[in-house]
């Protein structure tokens, strides 16, 4: 794992967010903690030592982003890495076109993220120095029937966090995009997925990933297999039940 030294995780209180807060910490990281269930983070403030700190907050609050972020970065004393790990997946039948379920989700899972990240873009455009990191998934690679939002919401996320690394890398700043598979999380709980992969697992391998600037997949065979999904032509894809 990259030494970071001060750190900000959004979507702290569970799945792959909680456990980047948790590894991050017993690394000797100061980390905020930020989410929607105050319970969920003072249980694992509380777990991981007087240097994790706890802040509830709804992503979509964003008019108190900016005042937050300086409060945040005040209290930690710098900021080396800011993890976006914020993301909203409801259950969304097939034949089901529900505009509530849809708004939800690119209020978190993007307009969430990009009023967080513009906030430390600015701020490591001015240091040099500075690591964005942001989940998105494989989802994000086509337009699944399934999940016609949550796909598209991702491919936003992907291209906007390419969007900063563009601007960003002359800077000497990363940004790095991590794009998982199945990860065993409340999020995926109720669908049918084969062989998800342990959230801590991915934590660990996803930090591992913060070292290189750019976009990854967690396994190699992801990283062929997408590559096969994504040139799959439309008329063909339209048929697979993927």
């Amino acid at each position: 794992m990259p030494t970071f030294k001060h750190a900000i995780v959004i979507g702290a209180s569970s799945g792959i967010g909680r456990e980047i807060a948790r590894q991050l910490a017993e690394s000797g990281c100061s980390v905020a903690i930020l989410a929607r269930r105050k319970e969920r983070l003072d249980e694992l403030a509380s777990a991981l030592g007087e240097r994790v700190y706890a802040y509830e907050h709804d992503v979509t609050d964003y008019e108190s982003v900016p005042a937050l972020f300086q409060e945040i970065t005040g209290r930690l004393g710098g900021l080396d890495l800011v993890v976006y790990a914020s993301g909203q997946m409801p259950e969304v039948e097939v034949d089901e076109f529900n505009f509530e379920k849809d708004r939800k989700m690119v209020e978190v899972n993007d307009l969430g993220a990009v009023a967080w990240l513009n906030q430390a873009a600015a701020r490591f455009q001015k240091t040099n120095h500075g690591t964005i990191l942001g989940i998105g998934s494989v989802a994000g690679d086509r337009g699944r029937m399934k999940q016609p939002v949550y796909n598209a919401s991702k491919a936003f996320l992907h291209t906007y966090l390419e969007a900063l690394r563009n601007r960003l890398s002359r800077h000497g700043v990363k940004v790095v995009t991590v794009k998982p598979g199945p990860v065993r999380t409340e999020m995926t709980a109720g669908l049918e997925v084969s062989n998800p992969m342990d959230a801590s697992l991915a934590a660990s391998l996803i930090l591992k990933k913060a070292r290189r600037n750019g976009e990854h997949y967690l396994l190699p065979t992801h990283a062929v297999a997408f590559l096969i999904i994504r040139n799959i032509p439309s008329w063909i894809f339209r048929r697979l039940n993927i």
